[in-house]
Parts: C-alpha cells; structure tokens; sequence
C-alpha cells in the first residue's frame, strides 16, 4: 500500500521504529490531517506502516528500521497564508528538532520541512533584497521580506 500525492506518484517516509508517532504529531499540528490506516503484523506488534494525510495529501510512514536516514535533500514545503500560519507550523515542527535557514526546519525525526508563505516566490522576484534578507532568517518573517522588498 503506497501514498497517493497525485495519480501515479506516491511518497514514503521511512523511520526506524518511529513511524506511529511520526503521524500523530503531523496530525496534531496539522488540525485537519488524519490517520487513516495502521498496518501492524500481528495485533500487539508495532506498526509496520501508517497511511495519513495532512492537507488533503496522502502519506505513508514506514518503519522500516536503521537502513536509511532522512537527508535536507529531501523536504516537505508547507505554503503558508500568513505569519500566523507560519508560527504555527514552525512551532509544532521543530519542537525536539533543529531549526535550519530560510525557512526550512529539521522535526524531531528527521524530517526537512520549508515552513514559507505563498507569497515568497513573488516577494524574492521583486529583488536581491529580499533574497538577502531572508538568508539571514531562520522561520521567515513576512513583514521583514516584504519591507526589503519595498527597498
């Protein structure tokens, strides 16, 4: 059983023994995610894999032991309305993690998020300012970005 993200792709996150608590915490900071299966071995076993969706997306968290590590090359990218929004998922993500550069976090799994508003990709067109002000910004500050972008 794979994730569906769009028809014909899938995603699995793999974790070595830690995928249950993986997907409850992305469904607890997410509000609107939700668990959808949890496929264990035998009744009283952890579980082998864990279908959830956050946002309307489909995942799959796999226990699949200390083979693989998650790396920054790889991240989730959560388009936020306002800085509320961004606080809020900053918050809940890199509590037990590492918070990164630019937005980006490292969770207490080890998974890369990009914690950015929608608006970034309009704000950094609109100069080098604004690219120079948020390399110096771990969480993003939407008024700062768009302050250098009035430069």
């Amino acid at each position: 059983m794979t994730a569906q993200i769009a028809p014909g792709l899938s995603v699995c996150l793999w974790y070595d023994g830690q995928a249950e608590a993986a997907a409850a915490q992305y469904v607890s900071v997410f509000g609107n995610g939700r668990i959808k299966h949890v496929s264990r071995p035998r009744p009283d076993a952890p579980a082998l894999t864990v279908a959830f969706e956050l946002r309307g997306r489909d995942f799959l968290a796999l226990n699949g032991g200390p083979h693989f590590k998650f790396t920054p090359a790889i991240s989730i990218v959560i388009d936020c309305e306002d800085q509320a929004e961004i606080d809020h998922f900053w918050a809940g993500l890199v509590e037990g993690g590492k918070p990164s550069q630019c937005g980006w976090l490292i969770d207490r799994f080890g998974v890369s998020w990009q914690v950015v508003p929608k608006a970034l990709p309009s704000l950094l067109s609109r100069g080098p300012a604004v690219m120079k002000a948020m390399l110096g910004m771990g969480k993003l500050d939407i008024a700062a970005l768009e302050r250098a972008a009035a430069r």
